[in-house]
């Protein structure tokens, strides 16, 4: 079982790095004041209309294994779509991992 907190922030417009900064904020704080010994680390999401990945390369989301950012999109993709996208993502990821 999974026992943390999980903090949620929905942003409308562009992911910025004050975005980021405030995100790790909270969840430093939720870690040092909020949560139990025996809870996991706190994890931190942030869905945001768009993101850039330079933003994203160079703060504490490249770094911290409980902070996320992702794209929302305000309508559901097309099977094709989802799985072009779940297709890009592997490969992304499988990059990385070189």
């Amino acid at each position: 079982m999974l026992k943390c907190f999980v903090l949620i922030d929905l942003k409308l417009d562009k992911l910025t790095h004050q975005d980021i900064g405030q995100m790790d904020f909270y969840v430093r704080y939720y870690d040092n004041e909020v949560k139990a010994l025996d809870d996991n680390p706190t994890i931190g999401i942030i869905l945001c209309s768009d993101k850039k990945d330079t933003i994203v390369k160079y703060s504490v989301l490249n770094d911290n294994k409980n902070l996320f950012a992702s794209k929302y999109q305000l309508y559901l993709p097309t099977e094709e779509e989802l799985a072009k996208e779940i297709e890009k993502q592997k490969e992304e990821f499988e990059d990385k991992e070189k």
